[in-house]
């Protein structure tokens, strides 16, 4: 497999010949307004920047290039926007965490919108989607509904793409349930000024580490949107401090990994 980080949650994943897009956040550097007072949400760090903070990698062309399958894990702005529902092609196959978000996706237009469930089958692949919690207590309201979804097929490593949530213990069932090899987390720690982490923070991501210490991680949905609080470079150095930096990956935007 070859995972790719494209920006913020943004990935592709080759996997057993097939190529995945997931959570497309397409939209030019400073094209959306911040997660904060603006869009109705609570106080926020860097509320009076736009969003995304940072530049696509690379062309919208290059990033849709070939693709196979869109995974949407919900329908945040940062994890499909206006410019990804342009871009992509409407016949392109999509799945999404439940029948509400499909019959949005199919509202904007998408013929071909299937609901992940816990033994879909993609070309011989099996997909599984896994629960998430975005957040914790009284923001976890607010945040609505997430998923993640873990990859099987013969040929690949398993790898779980775990999504928009924190650590919990839903978490750790599915690292026990399906052992995966290669774990990508969000780990930002994306917070509004109340309310506590929208996503992992260094300590959740240490808990995955202990939960599957033989796995790599890789690190994603950092420095991107405005309301994040945790850096690559302090997830790096917490990383070396514990003494797990050989199985944490904090990749920069564009950057893959191939396993």
């Amino acid at each position: 497999m070859n995972i790719q980080l494209i920006r913020n949650a943004t990935i592709v994943v080759e996997y057993a010949g097939k190529k995945f897009l997931i959570d497309p956040m397409l939209a030019e550097k400073r094209t959306l307004p911040a997660f904060g007072p603006a869009v109705g949400l609570p106080e926020a760090p860097r509320q009076e920047q736009n969003n995304p903070l940072v530049s696509l990698p690379t062309s919208i062309d290059n990033i849709i290039q070939d693709i196979d399958a869109v995974i949407v894990t919900h329908l945040h702005p940062d994890h499909w926007d206006k410019e990804a529902i342009e871009a992509l092609p409407k016949d392109m196959k999509l799945f999404s965490q439940n029948e509400e978000d499909a019959t949005d996706i199919r509202n904007a237009g998408f013929q071909n919108v299937e609901v992940l469930q816990e033994n879909t089958v993609f070309e011989d692949i099996q997909l599984t989607k896994t629960k998430g919690e975005h957040g914790r207590g009284e923001i976890l309201k607010a945040a609505g509904l997430v998923c993640g979804v873990v990859f099987k097929h013969a040929s690949e490593k398993t790898l779980y793409v775990a999504g928009d949530t924190v650590w919990y213990d839903a978490v750790q069932e599915v690292i026990n349930a399906h052992k995966p090899e290669i774990i990508v987390v969000n780990a930002g720690d994306n917070q509004f000024n109340i309310g506590g982490s929208l996503v992992m923070g260094k300590d959740d991501v240490y808990e995955v580490n202990k939960a599957a210490p033989n796995a790599k991680i890789i690190a994603v949905h950092m420095e991107a949107v405005n309301h994040w609080t945790l850096s690559r470079e302090e997830l790096k150095s917490f990383a070396n401090e514990k003494g797990i930096s050989s199985n944490i990956l904090v990749p920069d935007d564009g950057e893959a990994y191939r396993f």
